[in-house]
């Protein structure tokens, strides 16, 4: 059966394939988009098979902070809302503290209790393992912005509402992350820029996101972190699978990043179900029947699945050119 479906930051990389996904498989009646950048929405109108597609589609212009234009355009015809609107540039948020608060933290109460007064379905926040154990302002927000959407199926009293997160690492090629920057000094045939040469990380691609998120949708019951089993890559890899003869210059690790990604820590383990192809975490269970081992977490450095310098190029070829750059 077909849904309606309402896209918060509806411009992004991840929304513009999950879009082109809900149509190739018909699983939307309708698509509301809602973000900010008016020439974003302009040229996502020109894209082919959103034009062929029109008649199903809405497009607001609007800010999650602003509740009453936000209350506007989620309509009670909704069925299933994701949210993916946030400020993530971790230097950018840390220069900015204050907005990126009232965009990812009162931006998301704001979405949660619309979406309780109209008795929206389902709901799914799109969360990063930067959220786990932070230690910049970026993912302590994201951090915060996941307890409010599982809280949120406690205090939604009859509302038939129902609220998840979908958790994932390094979307490959996302703007501003490691890839494009080394792809495009070896177009310029610069030095490459590592940060350091123990870091590693999780990678997702565009394509696995998408489905990963509609697979969160279309199995939540309410109240669960879902988190994808991904593979592990090492910051040297990535530059090798690029140039291996690239030369490098090492400029430390940037101020709010980690030389490894958790997508699980040691406490959550305690609430923590493991299953073929991705784990679930129930933060409000309080007995669970298969519990992990305390004192261990899902991390991108012990993570027994890593990306070899062949897969990695491969991976580059088959999907850096859905990204923006």
């Amino acid at each position: 059966m077909k849904k309606t479906f309402f896209i918060t930051g509806g411009t992004g990389s991840l929304s513009k394939n999950l879009i082109e996904y809900l149509i190739k498989k018909k699983l939307a009646k309708k698509i509301i988009l809602f973000s900010r950048d008016e020439f974003k929405q302009s040229k996502l109108i020109e894209l082919p098979y959103i034009k062929k597609n029109l008649e199903i589609f809405r497009f607001f212009i609007g800010d999650i902070r602003d509740r009453s234009r936000l209350e506007w355009a989620l309509s009670s015809e909704v069925d299933i809302v994701i949210h993916t609107a946030a400020l993530k540039h971790v230097p950018i948020t840390e220069y900015n503290p204050f907005e990126t608060v009232k965009t990812n933290i009162v931006g998301s109460q704001n979405l949660i209790e619309i979406c309780i007064k109209k008795k929206i379905d389902k709901s799914i926040l799109v969360s990063t393992d930067k959220a786990v154990s932070p230690i910049n302002l970026y993912g302590s927000t994201k951090l915060t912005a996941e307890k409010l959407f599982i809280s949120a199926n406690l205090f939604k009293g009859k509302s038939k509402s129902k609220f998840s997160v979908a958790r994932y690492g390094n979307v490959m090629g996302s703007r501003g992350s490691v890839i494009p920057i080394l792809l495009k000094q070896n177009q310029n045939k610069k030095n490459f820029s590592i940060t350091d040469n123990r870091m590693t990380r999780f990678n997702i691609t565009l394509k696995d996101a998408v489905k990963f998120v509609l697979y969160s949708i279309f199995n939540m019951k309410g109240g669960e972190i879902f988190i994808p089993k991904c593979p592990s890559y090492k910051i040297m890899d990535i530059a090798k699978s690029i140039n291996s003869k690239a030369k490098i210059d090492f400029i430390g690790i940037r101020a709010g990043e980690k030389l490894h990604e958790e997508l699980i820590n040691k406490s959550e383990y305690f609430n923590t179900i493991e299953r073929n192809n991705d784990y679930i975490i129930y933060p409000l269970k309080k007995n669970i029947k298969k519990v992990n081992s305390p004192g261990i977490s899902y991390n991108s450095f012990d993570n027994p699945n890593y990306l070899s310098v062949k897969e990695i190029k491969n991976l580059i070829k088959q999907n850096i050119l859905d990204f923006e750059t």
